[in-house]
Parts: C-alpha cells; structure tokens; sequence
C-alpha cells in the first residue's frame, strides 16, 4: 500500500522543499492543501492555472512524489455565505485543474454551524443541514464530472455528516461515479465512544466498501475525558488490527498521515511499514 502525508505538517515551504522532506521519510505521495503548505500560495479561486499546477506536480513528481489529494477543505453551512461561494469556487478551481496536478481527489468535510470552530452544534443533526449539504456538494459532484475529476467527502462527529450512515446517504444520493469516502476513524469519535472505534471502523468498511479511496491515519490518547491526538503507533489505536483491516479489504486506498509532528514522522512511518510488510 501506498502511504503518504499531509505535506503541510512539515511546515510551509515551496514544493520541492516539501517533496524532498517526504521523500526523506519514506513517503509516496502527499495531501496538498495549497494555501497551508506552499509559500505564496492562497488557494483562493482565481490564483491557479494549468502552468501553475503542472510546475507543482513537476517539482514533487522529481522526487518520485505522487499528490494523492488537493484538500481544498471548506463549512458548506457557514454563517458567512459570501465565504462559502468564495470556497465553492475554490474547490471547483482544484477540480478543474486537478488532472494538471496529476492528483486523484480534492477532498472536503462537510462543515459544522459553529462555523469556524468545526465543532459539534444541534443543527447539524437536522434534515435541514443535511439538504443544505446535499445541495451544494451535488453542484460539485455534477462540475467534477463535467471536468472528469474525483471528489473524496469524509465525516466526522461533531460534523453535518456526524456518522457513517450520514455520509452514505449523501453520496448515494449524489454520486455521478466521481464521488468517494476518505475515512478517519479519529475523526468519528469523541470521549463518548471512542471504546467502540473498531466497530465504528467496521460500519464504515461495510458501508463505504470498494469507494474508500484514503484513509487518514492517526492515534489517540485519553486526558481529562477527552481525546487528545498522538505519534502513530503511541496511542489506543490497535494498528496492526486497522491495518490489516484495511489490506484484506481496501489494499488499494491510501494511507495519509495527518497531524503528525516531523519529529515523530519517520518512527511512526516505520511502525506502519513494519506492520504492512508482516501482513503481506
């Protein structure tokens, strides 16, 4: 299996400085969210062109470095919906040049009416926050076809798609074949159940099946009744069980570290290949 990391966890940097630290590592390729990992670079709609995503894909693809997604991450149901059109437009920009990046997905979550904070609110358990949701990510879907490029939607608790259940009605009803699941097993849980991530992780296996294309890898430890996120391979997470999950039924999705530290990088990269090499 290919494993990759979200590039801009090692800091801002221009590409080739970021395609050689992956490298460096061991990685095959890399989340790129435009705006939070290249210098210069806002993502905002309007500052990408064909040449700008080709000398990008150049400078990674160099050091043999794949871009698995373009995170062009964006609050469907913010307040502020000047910003969310803006975001719209942004994320139609990164499907209309992603081939030019020689990417396979630009990747959302799909937002939270606490705005910025991206945290649990009530509304966004309502019918009314689903069809919102719907609406918009069914106009992405339609302009991803029509540019023939892939789309990778992931859910998380205190989200508009809370549970995996949640995130399968969505993309049953909008999905035109361009349409795909990114799963966190991190970000499904809360203190409330994170006893029970491994069954989590199976509905999402059952559910999403052969159209799970990432799956984002993290580790958790448990202080003052919340989860606080750690070094792969240094938390509760049993990864030779995940992992080995993930061979028999998805070998062919991608493993993207998020929210590692570059100190803890190669440690953890090492226990994943480790794992991954034993079950083969």
């Amino acid at each position: 299996m290919k494993i990759g990391v979200r590039v801009h966890d090692f800091g801002k940097s221009d590409p080739i400085s970021l395609a050689k630290s992956a490298k460096q590592i061991g990685f095959d390729g890399v989340q790129l969210v435009l705006n939070k990992a290249v210098e210069g670079e806002t993502g905002l709609p309007g500052t990408l062109s064909k040449d700008k995503a080709i000398a990008i894909h150049n400078a990674f693809n160099k050091e043999g470095i794949e871009i698995f997604m373009m995170g062009a991450y964006f609050n469907p149901v913010h307040s502020n919906k000047d910003l969310v059109k803006t975001n719209i437009a942004k994320f139609k920009e990164h499907l209309r040049f992603l081939n030019d990046f020689k990417g396979h997905f630009v990747g959302s979550e799909t937002g939270s009416f606490n705005d910025d904070k991206w945290t649990y609110h009530p509304l966004n358990r309502t019918e009314d926050a689903y069809q919102e949701v719907k609406r918009i990510f069914k106009d992405l879907a339609d302009y991803a076809k029509e540019v023939d490029a892939n789309i990778a939607l992931e859910g998380a608790f205190g989200h508009c798609m809370f549970e995996p259940k949640a995130l399968k009605r969505l993309v049953d009803e909008i999905d035109n074949g361009h349409v795909f699941y990114i799963v966190d097993i991190y970000n499904y849980i809360a203190f409330c159940n994170y006893e029970s991530y491994k069954d989590i992780f199976e509905e999402c296996l059952k559910l999403f099946k052969n159209k799970i294309v990432i799956f984002h890898l993290k580790d958790f430890i448990v202080e003052n009744e919340s989860l606080k996120q750690c070094a792969i391979g240094k938390g509760l997470i049993d990864y030779p069980w995940l992992l080995n999950r993930i061979q028999k039924t998805n070998p062919n999705a991608y493993l993207i570290f998020e929210g590692s530290k570059p100190e803890d990088m190669q440690e953890s990269f090492n226990f994943v290949k480790n794992i991954l090499n034993e079950g083969v």
